[in-house]
């Protein structure tokens, strides 16, 4: 196992976390019982997984008591991530970012875990009916009392983000040092900005569902029914994509894992690992084969061949403004090219567009 920094720390996690939505019954994600999920950790723990991520609504507490119960004894060996913000009831306060919720939530949490605090304490996404000032505020609040170490947000718009980050620094108060974001070869839309965003303030990204809810294992066959037991079969298509182009990912990346000998899993994780600003990929598996599968992703090393090959076939484009940004800023501007010639050895990061032919 590899490891890393947790974005703008120095807290150090495993290259590959241990995902968590398939602990417990409620969520139609794998249904593993105590036992189950005790042999799931203790083989992650075992192949030198450090990090660990799991959600207050993932079957609904169901998932943080499992795991509480299975880091018995271990809990400070581990880097602990959790969640809050989705609906845990229908009552209509026990869902948001706001001070009751998250008051609420983490002591809720720190009890199915059996801690005192959370390493990595996670908004599960934007709540448009909070003022965000309320948020984080109360966030800092936990950091102070100890309660959480470090905060991170997920399924933010880039914009929402760096607003967050902005009122963090003038306001001084903790600052968000980590991105849970969905990332796979079949979905590159961070790509358009939150990389950048990533880069600049320092922040590591943890990508989930690097496998796009199982379909870049390459276990579903086109114009076929999704086999029962499988993750589409049983919880939808919870991640949209262009399913044709999947398709023909898939061929690429079974050709690329080929080469390797190695399952089409372990090139798309790794291909991930090869990305900017990646502090951790969040594998799970209900089967103990299949993660360890996934894991063996980190010996993976792909060649520049495997990696442009991937590239090329999943590449969703740029739209606008991102092309007029690159344009200017690498193609045009002349500065650089001075500054960084190491960037431009291979025709550069973006072509510049003026001048060239059109072929219709």
């Amino acid at each position: 196992m590899k490891y890393r920094k947790l974005g703008n720390s120095g807290l150090i996690v495993s290259e590959l976390a241990l995902g968590t939505m398939q602990f417990g019954e409620k969520m139609n994600m794998g249904g593993l019982d105590q036992e189950e999920t005790t042999k799931m950790v203790n083989l992650a723990l075992d192949k030198g997984i450090n990090f660990i991520d799991t959600a207050d609504v993932y079957s609904l507490g169901e998932s943080e008591t499992l795991l509480g119960n299975a880091l018995k004894g271990i809990r400070e060996e581990i880097v602990l991530a959790t969640k809050v913000r989705l609906p845990m009831s229908e009552n209509v306060n026990r869902s948001g970012a706001t001070r009751v919720n998250i008051l609420r939530g983490i002591e809720s949490s720190l009890k199915r875990l059996r801690t005192d605090h959370i390493d990595l304490y996670q908004i599960h996404g934007w709540d448009s009916n909070t003022p965000l000032e309320e948020t984080l505020d109360t966030l800092n609040d936990l950091v102070r009392q100890g309660k959480a170490r470090y905060i991170g947000l997920s399924n933010y718009l880039a914009w929402q983000a760096a607003t967050s980050i902005q009122i963090q620094t003038r306001n001084h108060l903790e600052k968000y040092i980590t991105a849970q974001l969905h990332y796979s070869l079949v979905d590159r839309g961070i790509e358009q900005e939150w990389t950048s965003l990533c880069d600049y303030y320092n922040m590591g990204i943890l990508v989930w569902s690097p496998l796009a809810g199982g379909f870049l294992s390459g276990k579903y066959i086109k114009g076929a029914q999704a086999s029962d037991g499988t993750r589409f079969s049983e919880a939808g298509r919870f991640i949209p994509f262009d399913r044709d182009k999947g398709y023909t990912i898939i061929d690429v990346l079974k050709k690329v894992a080929g080469r390797h000998r190695v399952s089409p899993a372990q090139a798309a994780i790794a291909w991930i690992l090869k990305q900017p600003c990646i502090s951790s990929v969040i594998i799970a598996a209900r089967r103990e084969k299949h993660l360890e599968d996934n894991i063996a992703a980190t010996d993976l090393e792909l060649s520049d061949e495997d990696l442009l090959e991937l590239d090329e076939v999943s590449h969703p484009g740029y739209s606008y403004p991102k092309w007029m940004v690159l344009q200017l800023d690498a193609a045009e501007d002349p500065r650089p090219k001075a500054l960084y010639p190491e960037r431009y050895a291979d025709k550069g990061p973006w072509p510049d567009l003026r001048n060239t032919e059109w072929k219709g």
